[in-house]
């Protein structure tokens, strides 16, 4: 006889991906990690093979077998709108890894880990910037988060292209001045904007390598430059924003309801940056209590999959234990 997962719980976001298997006592049975889940550039069938490839880790490593599984639940990068939770729900369906198969954001995995019931509301910014919420009767508010054209301001690369164009416009007179275009091309050993913006345009500093430019523009800030101050205010407002739409949507504002940050940027706890969001929110929210997640998002999606099969609240606190 093989042994039987309650749930097969997924967190895979764009550079790496996490799956757990879970018994039935709450019990972690099994973990594998595998490769980033990037439909819109592999397509869906090659996004969900680096799932399998996790998962079949994971069935070798526990004894359980293919089909043994009683639900699935899925948070995945890329599933940004219900018509993509609906096509990738059908793929993993297709797969028959479960009895069932719940997919969602890979948002609400960071939320439901921070939380101690699914109640509350979360703001990722990481590369990029979402904001999900929920409540237990399975209302949820959400914001599509695929990047300008859905009104989204900040997260990573977002924070470095705005920086990069402070930067270079009071290096060649058009803008304000700001330490900016010395920092930013001192990142890379570089000595003005001028070579920046070429070393970017030619490829010799990769897309990717923006990212490392966030720290810089909150190193500036620190250091008194008004205008990368200027921007870190702008983000803690765009994430109090978006937390207290969240939250009214829900019927929360009122009510005393944690707001869970998560994401590199906010993980990294800057001074300005956290209490200009707690001053805010407290304005908006008064209630709300802001908290950091520092548990792994695959316990979020496990948790969320006990919440669907209505497992009992000591079997909820087994699991969590395991991650504490």
């Amino acid at each position: 006889m093989g042994v039987n997962a309650s749930v097969l719980a997924v967190d895979a976001g764009n550079s790496k991906t996490d799956v757990a298997l879970i018994g039935e006592d709450g019990s972690v049975l099994a973990t594998a990690r595998g490769g980033g889940f990037q439909p819109p550039v592999v397509g869906v069938e090659a996004a969900v093979d680096v799932l399998a490839d996790a998962l079949g880790r994971a069935l070798a490593s526990s004894g359980v077998r293919m089909g043994d599984v009683g639900h699935v639940s899925a948070c995945l990068a890329n599933a940004d709108l219900p018509v993509e939770e609906a096509e990738l729900t059908e793929a993993l369906l297709r797969r028959g890894w479960g009895g069932s198969v719940e997919v969602r954001n890979d948002t609400f995995a960071i939320l439901r880990a921070g939380v101690d019931e699914p109640r509350g509301v979360a703001v990722v910014c990481g590369a990029g910037i979402n904001c999900v919420g929920m409540v237990p009767d399975g209302r949820t508010a959400r914001f599509p988060a695929i990047g300008r054209i859905s009104g989204d301001w900040g997260g990573g690369s977002g924070l470095a292209e705005e920086a990069l164009w402070f930067a270079a416009r009071a290096e060649d007179g058009r803008g304000e001045p700001t330490e900016l275009m010395r920092t930013l091309p001192g990142h890379f050993g570089l000595g003005s904007m001028y070579e920046l913006i070429e070393a970017l345009h030619r490829g010799r500093i990769t897309h990717g390598a923006r990212h490392g430019l966030t720290p810089v523009l909150f190193a500036t800030s620190a250091a008194g430059d008004p205008v990368a101050t200027a921007l870190v205010d702008r983000l803690a407002d765009e994430v109090v924003a978006l937390a207290s739409v969240a939250l009214g949507r829900l019927g929360l504002l009122d009510e005393q309801v944690p707001v869970v940050l998560g994401g590199s940027v906010l993980a990294a706890r800057h001074p300005r940056l956290d209490d200009r969001i707690a001053r805010l929110l407290a304005e908006r929210a008064p209630k709300a209590a802001v908290r950091v997640v520092a548990q792994p998002p695959v316990l979020g999606a496990a948790l969320l999959g006990l919440d669907r099969t209505g497992a009992a609240p000591e079997v909820h606190n087994r699991l969590r234990a395991q991650y504490t």
